[in-house]
């Protein structure tokens, strides 16, 4: 593929870090986040003619995913904003995800139309902090590119 470099993007050697990471959802930065997952799926499928040998593929649904894990003072929050205190029954939002190195190149990726499928909470003895992953539907992603 034209235009590959290698995927480093790296500038005096520094990569992408979890320090770089920006999280926002709906405007508003999250801090006490330490985990987030997103992914898009398609199904994609040989397609059959004449002979034993595939002449084309097909291209099927895109099926997004994602999963935000927060801190116990982030859920409580957002709780606080949710009829309910159900998390579930937020409106949907936005979530922006942003990549910002402090000597590198900038990408930000928007994860559009979630909603909170699950409220769970897990504690056990010897915790110093309280995080729960939450699962999203997610209906589209906006995959950044650089600049």
């Amino acid at each position: 593929m034209e235009g590959l470099n290698n995927g480093i993007p790296a500038i005096n050697g520094e990569m992408y870090g979890w320090a770089d990471v920006r999280c926002f959802i709906n405007g508003t930065l999250v801090k006490g986040i330490t985990s987030v997952k997103y992914e898009d799926n398609q199904t994609i499928e040989k397609v059959y003619g004449a002979g034993r040998y595939p002449i084309g593929y097909g291209k099927g649904r895109i099926e997004c995913s994602g999963s935000l894990t927060l801190l116990k003072e982030e859920i409580v929050a957002l709780q606080n904003v949710a009829p309910d205190g159900r998390l579930q029954d937020l409106p949907s939002f936005d979530i922006v995800v942003s990549y910002l190195p402090e000597n590198g190149v900038i990408t930000t990726d928007v994860l559009k139309n979630c909603k909170f499928t699950k409220n769970n909470r897990e504690v056990k003895e010897g915790d110093t902090s309280i995080a729960s992953e939450i699962e999203l539907m997610v209906m589209n992603i906006k995959w950044g590119k650089t600049k």
